[in-house]
């Protein structure tokens, strides 16, 4: 059901590659709320995925941008805003990549250079995209910022390995950056610590299967769907939310506060 609570708003969403991608249903969920978007990713990413079908069923531009050079996201941000004629309401960053996840790498034997790219790509391209937002003033006032993060920033899960540092370093991001955005712009940042959710990036990770599985008997409410986080997202792009900013806010059925659950515990008997 559509309230058009993004009626006249604009805005970028980072990150669609395919249907289970939470960027690619964030961006259904905002057009249906009545708001207007720029869609980007990466060029090789543009390549591997069907964003193209996206963007025509939500009549939206597709911006190649590569979020760890500022030269990119510059032109993003200028093309953006020529697109709409003026300044943004809300962005979206949905990017995470470990490259030390893809080849198996284990936590104690990392290799280094791989984990450099992993933190640029999953966690600094989200300052260098707020910095190239806040230098170029692309933003109206009372506009919302948010990152998509997990709880592995705060808990360990041994096979989530360096994205985890990835994910710590994204959300102290937020609320460093958030804070300049928000008293000199008047622009609120958020992460989301969305639960375990199976997308194309996350296959990656070695026992996802285990991770939902987990979650699911944890979560007093079961684990967020990627249609669920991107509608919780669309109520921080919205004006009901002015007044929440620096927050890493839990989507995750009640995960992030329960010890154990009677079915965890049921199952381990």
């Amino acid at each position: 059901m559509s309230h058009n609570l993004l009626q006249g708003k604009k805005g970028i969403i980072f990150g669609a590659l395919d249907e289970q991608s939470i960027a690619w249903k964030t961006a259904e969920s905002v057009c249906a709320q009545g708001g207007k978007i720029v869609l980007t990713n990466a060029p090789v990413a543009l390549r591997m995925g069907t964003i193209n079908a996206l963007a025509e069923k939500l009549e939206a531009p597709v911006i190649a941008a590569d979020a760890t050079k500022l030269e990119d996201l510059e032109n993003l941000v200028d093309q953006t805003l020529a697109h709409f004629g003026g300044k943004i309401d809300f962005v979206l960053h949905s990017i995470g990549m470990s490259v030390n996840v893809r080849k198996g790498k284990h936590y104690t034997d990392l290799n280094h250079d791989w984990m450099a790219k992993g933190w640029d790509v999953s966690a600094v391209s989200f300052h260098k995209l707020m910095q190239t937002l806040y230098k170029k003033d692309a933003m109206n006032e009372w506009g919302s910022i948010v990152a998509l993060s997990y709880i592995a920033a705060q808990r360990t899960f041994p096979n989530y390995n360096d994205m985890a540092d990835n994910k710590a370093y994204l959300e102290s991001i937020a609320r460093s950056f958030g804070y300049f955005m928000g008293k000199d712009k008047k622009v609120r940042v958020n992460t989301i610590s969305q639960s375990p959710t199976l997308t194309t990036a996350g296959q990656g990770v070695k026992g996802l299967d285990g991770f939902l599985t987990y979650a699911e008997k944890t979560s007093p409410l079961g684990n967020a769907t990627a249609k669920e986080c991107a509608d919780y997202t669309v109520t921080l792009f919205s004006d009901l939310t002015r007044k929440v900013t620096l927050q890493n806010l839990y989507h995750d059925g009640g995960f992030s506060n329960v010890g154990v659950s009677q079915d965890v515990i049921d199952a381990l008997q």
